[in-house]
Formats: structure tokens, C-alpha cells, sequence
């Protein structure tokens, strides 16, 4: 079974969050960046990745994306901050 990725996007001011789910984040990313991502992320111009992290399983990273979305916005910006605590473009680490 492949694994997934659960991962997080903002736009260029950081007061809108998107959290997704992939089986490849180097392809969605790049379908985000370009427009084709989904009607959200367009509407509101998310593409930085400022989280991703990986789960061995799809359904892991769907369980995972489904908790994150049920989160206090604090508590998204606090894990965020604790492996990128500038909200850097991560991008172009993968």
C-alpha cells in the first residue's frame, strides 16, 4: 500500500490556511502553484507549503488531514511553527 501526505498551504500574506491529502506532494504542489490545484486554493491564491509531513498509509493521512481540519486555527499555527517557525515556502525541499 502507498503511503500519503498530509500537507498545508497558505497564501502570500498567511491569513488563509488549506489543508490537503496526496499520494504525491511533489505533483500536487506543483498542480496548486499553477491554478489547477482546487477551486480554494485558487479563490484564495494558497500556494506555499508551509507543512507537509508523510503517513505509511493513505487512510493514516486522510485520518490525519480530517483531525487538523477539526483544530483551533492556534493550534494549526503552533504545529506549523514548531519545524518552520518563519512560515517559509517549503516547496522546494521536495
Amino acid at each position: 500500500m502507498k503511503g500519503g501526505y498530509v500537507y498545508i498551504l497558505t497564501n502570500y500574506k498567511k491569513t488563509t490556511l488549506y489543508i490537503g491529502v496526496t499520494s504525491n506532494l511533489k505533483t500536487r504542489i506543483s498542480q496548486h502553484k499553477d491554478g489547477n490545484g482546487s477551486a480554494f486554493t485558487t479563490k484564495y491564491n494558497c500556494k506555499y507549503l508551509i507543512y507537509y509531513e508523510f503517513h505509511n498509509t493513505i487512510t493514516e493521512a486522510i485520518e490525519r488531514e480530517k483531525q487538523l481540519k477539526n483544530w483551533h486555527r492556534e493550534w494549526k499555527f503552533n504545529l506549523i511553527k514548531s519545524i518552520n517557525p518563519n512560515l517559509t515556502d517549503l516547496s522546494y525541499e521536495i
